[in-house]
């Protein structure tokens, strides 16, 4: 099964929201989308557009019944609609929720393989699934092919090796079979081993260049204090 690795920002969707049970949400979600698709170009003036002006995002947006992120239980909530920005304000009607800033496994399917893709994912144990999966479909005016995000990291993953954010799937390493390695970046690791042997303090002096000069660090020195703090938090180095 391909997936991708990808971090997003906070954002909103402004739909339509219904709760139901967990058991039958195929009997009591498509009839959310029946109510909130024709009724998009109410919300039209107060959400993201994409460069050619139509629809940026639809989400299929999840949530528990507390709305704390968390995945469905017994019941869950369902929000069919379209991304916005976070200070968005909803129009009388409309329900507007704030999704957090995570990383996510993205994959792809169709209404056909659904099943086949959200089952196996979130069922696997090498997987940690940190709030609850929403679905986007990428192609607004083709509801049969969309992708599920499954929320792996709360905020953005870092390298543990040189502190890199890691927010897309070329930025990280790879095992020795080829696979996905979460925890290391591309240029730390690949083919399951670090391309280089070498002490924190000398990956330290070989990031200083590219975290200085107000990138984000004023100098050298200010990034060489900074990492000296963070840099044994990270799995390489912690002891």
């Amino acid at each position: 099964m391909d997936t991708k690795i990808m971090y997003k920002d906070e954002f909103a969707v402004i739909g339509k929201m219904k709760e139901g049970s967990a058991l039958n949400p195929h009997e009591w979600v498509p009839p959310i989308w029946s109510e909130a698709a024709p009724k998009f170009p109410e919300i039209f003036s107060v959400i993201r557009h994409s460069d050619n002006g139509d629809v940026a995002s639809v989400w299929g947006a999840m949530n528990d019944v507390g709305e704390l992120n968390k995945r469905w239980d017994e019941n869950g909530r369902y929000l069919a609609g379209c991304e916005a920005d976070v200070d968005a304000v909803a129009p009388t009607g409309w329900t507007k929720w704030v999704i957090p800033a995570q990383t996510y496994l993205v994959a792809d399917c169709t209404l056909e393989t659904y099943g086949e893709v959200f089952g196996p994912l979130t069922n696997d144990p090498s997987i940690t699934i940190v709030g609850t999966v929403h679905e986007r479909y990428p192609h607004p005016d083709d509801s049969n092919r969309l992708e599920l995000w499954f929320p792996i990291a709360s905020g953005m993953m870092f390298c543990q090796s040189c502190g890199m954010p890691l927010t897309k799937d070329e930025d990280f390493g790879t095992n020795a079979d080829g696979t996905r390695n979460t925890d290391y970046c591309c240029h730390c690791f690949g083919n399951g081993a670090f391309f280089k042997e070498e002490t924190m303090d000398e990956m330290i002096e070989t990031c200083i260049p590219f975290v200085s000069n107000g990138n984000p660090y004023a100098n050298a020195d200010e990034a060489r204090k900074s990492m000296q703090e963070y840099f044994p938090k990270l799995k390489r180095w912690a002891k």
